[in-house]
């Protein structure tokens, strides 16, 4: 089985500054994973072609079954509101989603509320820091019916404020107590060291994903726990678009 998990960038190339529905597809295709992992996914919003992009991505590696979750309502940098669950099918959101080829036999969605006050920020050409809010997170887990057996797998994007990812992080590992095997994916905004000590999970990849043209740090991780197979294979390709690599895994 092969996994893989993708921070998108909403489509958007650092190198055009554009978002091309169709290189965003045919990047998903040259990954050709089972299940797949993706974050900063847009869907009805106007800086990505108002085009749904989890059902872009569904078509292009064929999978049958996929789960958008928005994490934001409305427009990212215009008016926004921290999402429900409750929102229309084609209402404009942002969010994560998770993909399969292989049947899921369960969903479940766990919000993960922002930072309960603004925090500094540094941004290029600052001086001085500008105090922000972090957006509100989410993580969504199938238990896929692989063809070695049933797996959990969970998809994240935890906050960038390195204590708020950490509490955010032992919520999702929380809600999976009970759950064998797992299979923990996703943008954590952390290192490998400092994932694997919260979470108690095996990494199964280390290597650098962020910046994407030289990648210096590993922020997007593969984690597992119970027996989920061997690791035969890695790769972490840059793809046309987005900051960050893709992470592959292929499980014996």
């Amino acid at each position: 089985m092969r996994v893989a998990t993708f921070n998108i960038l909403h489509g958007r190339s650092p190198a055009d500054d554009r978002v091309d529905v169709e290189r965003y597809a045919a990047a998903v295709k040259s990954l050709d994973t089972d299940v797949l992992a993706l974050q900063e996914v847009d869907r009805n919003q106007p800086r990505s072609a108002n085009a749904d992009l989890t059902a872009v991505a569904a078509e292009a590696m064929g999978a049958e079954e996929h789960r958008f979750v928005a994490a934001l309502s409305g427009s990212p940098g215009a008016t926004w509101m921290a999402a429900t669950g409750d929102e229309q099918p084609d209402s404009a959101a942002y969010g994560i989603a998770l993909l399969s080829r292989h049947p899921v036999l369960s969903w479940e969605v766990v919000r993960l509320s922002s930072t309960p006050t603004r925090v500094p920020m540094w941004f290029p050409g600052s001086r001085r820091p500008t105090m922000v809010r972090d957006e509100p997170r989410v993580a969504v887990a199938a238990r896929i019916d692989a063809p070695h057996g049933e797996v959990t797998v969970v998809n994240t994007h935890l906050s960038f404020v390195s204590w708020w990812g950490r509490h955010q992080l032992r919520t999702v590992v929380r809600s999976l107590e009970g759950t064998d095997p797992v299979l923990l994916v996703g943008d954590l905004n952390m290192g490998l060291a400092r994932a694997q000590a919260i979470t108690g999970m095996l990494p199964l990849v280390d290597r650098a994903t962020f910046p994407a043209h030289e990648p210096r740090e590993q922020l997007d991780h593969v984690l597992a726990r119970g027996q989920v197979g061997a690791v035969t294979a890695v790769d972490v390709p840059e793809l046309p678009l987005s900051d960050h690599r893709a992470l592959v895994v292929d499980l014996a």
